[in-house]
C-alpha cells in the first residue's frame, strides 16, 4: 500500500483521528497581495493548464508557480519538493511519492522539516473529479509528516494539507490526532487569499 491508495475514511480509521468538518474556516486568514505582475501571469497561465488538461502543465504552470511566490513571500526560511519520495512507515502505508512539500529549513537537497503537503488531483479521462479525492492521500501524507517531525525531534506541532486541480483548493490541518478539512473550495482566481492560507500554514498561524 502506498499513499495513493488511501480513502479519507481508510485514513481515519487507520490512524484513528478525530476529523472536524468546518465550512470557511481558513476564510477570515489574511490574503498576501502578489502584486500585479503576478497576478496577470497567473491567470494567464491558469488558462493554458485549463487548456491542456493534464496534470503536469497543472503543476508547472500554476501549483509551483504559487508556491515559488508563497518561497518569495515568507520571511522564514523555507524549501520546497516535487516529486520527491516520502518513506516513513512502509509498513504502515506511510510511503510513495509526495507531489509537493514545503518543509521549514532552507535545506533544498533533502527533506528536514515538513510542514505542508499538497496533492494534486489528476484528470481522469471523461471524469471531472472532485479535488475531495485528494484527501485520503494527502491526509496518509501528512501523518506521515507528523511521525517523521516527531522521529527528528522536529517542534511542528500542526501539519498542513492542501487538495488541488490547480484552479480549486481545498485546505486541511492537523494538530496530534485531530483532524480539520474545511469543506469550502478556494478558487485560483482568489490568488492572493491562497497565498495568505499558504503563509499562515508555513508561520503556524492557521
Amino acid at each position: 500500500m502506498v499513499y495513493s491508495d488511501w480513502t479519507l475514511e481508510a485514513a481515519v480509521e487507520k490512524f484513528d483521528l478525530e476529523i472536524v468538518e468546518p465550512v470557511g474556516i481558513f476564510s477570515d486568514l489574511g490574503v498576501v497581495d502578489p502584486g500585479e505582475d503576478f497576478t496577470t501571469q497567473l491567470a494567464n497561465r491558469a488558462q493554458l493548464a485549463d487548456a491542456i488538461n493534464t496534470d503536469k502543465a497543472r503543476s508547472e504552470f500554476i501549483i509551483s508557480y504559487t508556491i515559488f511566490k508563497l518561497r518569495e513571500h515568507c520571511d522564514c526560511p523555507i524549501s520546497f519538493f516535487s516529486g520527491t519520495d516520502f518513506d516513513v512507515d512502509a509498513e504502515n502505508g506511510l510511503n510513495g511519492t509526495c507531489d509537493f512539500i514545503i518543509s521549514l529549513s532552507p535545506t533544498q537537497l533533502f527533506v528536514r522539516a515538513p510542514v505542508a503537503i499538497l496533492v494534486e488531483v489528476p484528470p481522469i479521462a471523461g471524469k471531472d473529479e472532485s479535488i475531495i479525492i485528494g484527501l485520503g492521500p494527502c491526509v496518509a501524507k501528512m501523518v506521515a509528516a507528523q511521525r517523521f517531525n516527531a522521529k527528528k525531534g522536529n517542534e511542528i506541532p500542526c501539519i498542513y494539507g492542501t487538495t488541488t486541480k490547480g484552479m480549486e483548493w481545498m485546505f486541511l490541518k492537523l494538530e496530534e490526532r485531530r483532524l480539520i478539512i474545511d469543506i469550502m473550495f478556494y478558487g485560483i482566481e482568489k490568488c492572493d487569499k491562497i497565498l495568505g492560507i499558504l503563509s499562515s500554514m508555513v508561520e503556524q498561524k492557521a
